[in-house]
């Protein structure tokens, strides 16, 4: 077994500024040095924005805390450069095996289209995680990175430039500005505090127990959920492996437990004891009790101050959407804080971020909400009907979209965006329709392999199976990236998934989004596509 896992202490270091006594301007400030915090604080440098982080801590999160990073954010990170080591030192995984008392009811595969660069889903705690991103942040020079920085009091308006913000640290109080904020402090944000931003949802009356557990064990690396088991009846149980040999377990307690007990190693030692068997050595790394709940920021914008996030938003554990649908935040605001701080857009179009992630939001609150509906039925006959479903999961195949252990984090399309240009009647049938996420596709580039998404992501990009070039709006310009001559569809999977024909012209976002498609080149509908996506004309609502 492996030594438990020791915490880094980041040195806290005084600002020129602060010991200079002198008040300065920034570009852009971030809240929390959380793995959204520090992947927004990449996402924006690499996108040339200088950035000052601020953390109230100096070390990374205690316990394995967020688990699961989706296909998604590991294509987020791969842009920003830092998925390999995370890939590498995580456990990948893509086959679920849902159980019900001690019988497997049904198994799922997250990735059921192969040829894609990054896997379904990695599992590593989020401490390393963390460290990852943190050395990221600390050797890009567009990023400041301050420990033991403690945010007192925020102030915008009345004469004030973007937003006034008052600091605490180790050498006493001071004050800095942003032009640009973003909260990324968490579920207790004390930035969404003193902006008076409210919370609307529901805290659900349940408890669970999160054991880091270190061990060698038999069981495949996959996600392995029971309903109603033997060693722990009546409830549900989690397991899945991370790295250096520990596993994360949670067990269903009940609103009932208490949680000061709930902790105690001889509450915890026979709960694992029951489920693994007595002769199997183990090591407790880390044990926690939580509650949670569905619930997100009415406004994720409020001025020059917008949230990210558990700030912005919170979901149950189960389905990992929590800091999966943090990163897709970064993905979506960076581009567009960039446009608006060059002037090159107006700033509606960051009112496009509160529109397409309260959208998203939105959709994991629903489908989090129905997880936890089918973990923890609320009524006999609630318990009685998912029994049956998972009962009848065992052999027949209609019942087993029903069964609800946690419906796993996949980006959520923006189908209603009013940035998305729509599809011209009957032009397409399949592909990817404005407002999808782009899918990865193997290719070729200068004759080496390569992957699609890794020739997007950097600005506007004219995805065109046929001759083409540039569009230039505003000062932005979509490059023109041609199949067959600037890559190539070395499977033809590329044309498949984008049911592309000779001629097809894909618009996609600076986040890899699409933004409008065309059967044919056409310059101006190109035109006013970029405008539309830049939100240069008045289609908010």
């Amino acid at each position: 077994m492996q030594k438990t896992y020791r915490y880094p202490e980041f040195p806290y270091v005084q600002s020129a500024e602060q010991r200079d006594a002198e008040f300065l301007q920034h570009p852009l400030v971030i809240i929390g040095a959380g793995p959204v915090g520090l992947s927004m604080a990449l996402d924006c440098a690499s996108r040339g924005i200088k950035t000052v982080v601020l953390d109230d801590n100096n070390s990374v999160s205690i316990g394995s805390r967020a688990v699961c990073y989706a296909k998604r954010s590991l294509e987020v990170w791969d842009r920003l450069g830092v998925a390999a080591p995370l890939v590498a030192q995580g456990v990948s995984w893509q086959v679920g095996k849902v159980f019900f008392k001690d019988e497997l009811a049904y198994q799922f595969d997250l990735l059921p289209q192969a040829a894609q660069q990054m896997p379904a889903m990695i599992n590593l705690q989020q401490y390393y995680l963390e460290e990852e991103l943190v050395r990221a942040c600390q050797s890009h020079p567009l990023v400041d990175l301050r420990w033991k920085h403690k945010l007192l009091s925020l102030k915008q308006g009345e004469g004030v430039q973007g937003a006034r913000l008052t600091v605490e640290t180790p050498d006493g109080v001071f004050e800095l500005g942003g032009d640009w904020v973003i909260a990324c402090d968490g579920a207790n944000s004390d930035t969404r505090r003193m902006l008076g931003a409210e919370f609307s949802g529901q805290f659900f009356q349940d408890r669970f127990l999160i054991a880091d557990v270190v061990m060698k064990a038999d069981f495949p690396t996959e996600r392995w959920f029971w309903f109603d088991p033997p060693f722990h009846p009546g409830q549900s149980v989690l397991l899945h492996k991370q790295a250096d040999n520990v596993w994360r377990i949670d067990f269903q307690l009940g609103w009932d437990a208490d949680p000061v007990e709930e902790k105690k190693p001889e509450r915890v030692i026979p709960r694992i004891q029951a489920m693994l068997g007595a002769e199997v050595e183990f090591e407790l790394e880390w044990v926690s009790v939580y509650q949670f709940a569905c619930r997100r920021i009415d406004q994720f914008r409020h001025g020059r101050v917008l949230f990210a996030g558990d700030a912005a938003h919170q979901v149950s554990p189960f389905g990992a959407r929590g800091a999966n649908t943090g990163v897709q935040d970064a993905d979506n605001l960076a581009w567009k804080l960039k446009a608006v701080m060059d002037g090159v857009a107006p700033e509606r179009l960051l009112d496009s971020y509160h529109e397409e992630r309260a959208f998203a939001s939105d959709d994991n609150l629903r489908q989090s909400t129905r997880s936890t509906d089918f973990i923890t039925p609320k009524s006999r006959a609630s318990l009685r009907l998912r029994n049956a479903v998972l009962e009848l999961a065992r052999s027949e195949p209609f019942a087993r979209p029903l069964v609800n252990s946690g419906r796993l984090s996949t980006p959520t399309p923006y189908l209603q965006s009013s940035l998305n240009t729509p599809d011209f009647e009957g032009a397409f049938t399949a592909g990817l329709p404005p407002g999808s996420p782009c899918m990865d596709a193997p290719i070729e580039v200068a004759g080496q392999p390569d992957w699609l998404l890794r020739q997007l992501g950097r600005g506007f990009v004219l995805l065109t199976w046929g001759p083409a070039a540039a569009v230039t709006v505003a000062g932005v310009t979509a490059q023109a990236l041609r199949v067959g001559q600037d890559i190539i569809d070395s499977e033809g999977l590329l044309a498949q998934r984008f049911d592309a024909e000779p001629g097809t012209v894909y618009l996609i976002r600076p986040d890899q989004y699409v933004a409008a498609r065309w059967r044919t080149y056409a310059p101006a509908q190109i035109s006013a596509a970029l405008r539309r996506a830049l939100a240069l004309e008045e289609t908010l609502a």
